[in-house]
């Protein structure tokens, strides 16, 4: 498990390393957003894989965004036993939004609950515009 978390730990630094590409302003832009000790990550957008975790940018209309929400819960020896070392699990979570805008800024967050997540995708004004739909989540 620490083995996985430090190769994801390296490829986001690999990807901090690297600038953001320019908003297209013909294209809506969704950034995303968790606490510090999680990892939130674009995987698919309309079924098609992205190159780069780190932002949607997508067309006006309608799309569905899946990403991936690593987080760590106590426990790897089984129960609820805080002294055992933390496990890592990861969902995919899957928002649709069928009025996505040119221009506009889109804020997708997530949280765990548990050994479970949550997601909201929020427009400029913080309302709320669609709710994320945990697909799976899991130890993979």
């Amino acid at each position: 498990m620490r083995r996985f978390a430090l190769i994801a730990s390296l490829s986001l630094l690999g990807a901090c390393a690297s600038p953001l590409p320019p908003h297209d302003p013909g294209q809506a832009w969704v950034e995303l957003y968790t606490p510090a000790s999680d990892l939130l990550m674009a995987d698919e957008l309309d079924g098609e894989r992205l190159n780069d975790g780190r932002y949607f940018q997508v067309s006006p209309g309608s799309h569905e965004l899946i990403s991936r929400f690593l987080f760590e819960v106590p426990g790897g020896g089984g129960g609820s036993d805080m002294m055992s070392e933390p496990i890592q699990r990861t969902c995919e979570i899957r928002v649709r939004y069928a009025d996505f805008a040119a221009g506009q800024r889109y804020r997708l967050e997530a949280r765990s609950i548990m050994y479970n997540a949550q997601a909201w995708l929020y427009d400029d004004q913080r309302n709320v515009l669609a709710r994320g739909r945990v697909l799976r989540c899991g130890t993979f």
